[in-house]
């Protein structure tokens, strides 16, 4: 007996000496955002974070997609929510909040406040961050709408940050592609937002994964 376990320690030294380290690390990646990001209205496994996750897989790609999505959440909670997340250790944020501040009429230089809190902590931590960006219906205002929407791209700018230019491209405004209410993405829907962020996405986890290995 103790030969059979002296064998197969020696067999499991060996394979962890000969292979790559962070070879069969997991890439673990935050979706932290509203209900769009949790999937309100469909299943886990309809929801884009988990749909997401299997696009990453299908690309040979060993990653773990953390639904950090909230129901009603704004920026306000992304400090505090994040604190949490970081026991998690992600090695990518994706940033997806700010619809509820659009949509309640918030002050956008709060918002962009504290989406830059979040995005700060985060790379401190030396978490790369993806910035998502939002739009707003016609009916708020040409000079609210112009001023909402371009505070994704400054922050953007600002911290130098990989961008995907409307989370809801395909799906917002689109009936077939939402639920009754018009506003959250039904199945169909999510499929979209996940190859909309798998675009942008898919390069970083690559590098990333290689950069472990």
């Amino acid at each position: 007996m103790k030969k059979v376990i002296g064998v197969l320690c020696f067999l499991l030294f060996t394979l962890c000496f000969f292979l790559p380290f962070g070879a069969m690390a997991e890439i673990r990646i935050l979706a932290l955002g509203d209900s769009l990001t949790e999937g309100y209205g469909v299943e886990p496994e309809e929801a884009y974070p988990y749909l997401l996750e299997q696009l990453l897989k299908e690309e040979g790609l060993e990653v773990r997609v953390i639904n950090g999505g909230f129901s009603g959440a704004t920026s306000a909670s992304a400090g505090t929510r994040l604190k949490w997340y970081f026991k998690m250790r992600p090695q990518i944020m994706l940033l997806a909040l700010g619809a509820n501040d659009g949509l309640r009429g918030l002050d956008i230089k709060n918002m962009k406040q504290n989406l830059a809190k979040a995005i700060q902590m985060a790379q401190e931590r030396q978490i790369k961050v993806v910035m998502t960006g939002m739009q707003m219906p016609i009916n708020y205002g040409e000079t609210y709408i112009t001023a909402y929407q371009e505070s994704f791209f400054e922050l953007a700018r600002e911290y130098e940050l990989p961008m995907v230019d409307f989370l809801l491209e395909g799906v917002g405004g689109i009936p077939e592609m939402n639920l009754r209410d018009g506003i959250h993405p039904n199945p169909e829907g999510h499929q979209v937002i996940a190859r909309n962020v798998l675009k942008t996405l898919l390069p970083i986890v690559q590098a990333e994964s290689q950069g472990q290995g």
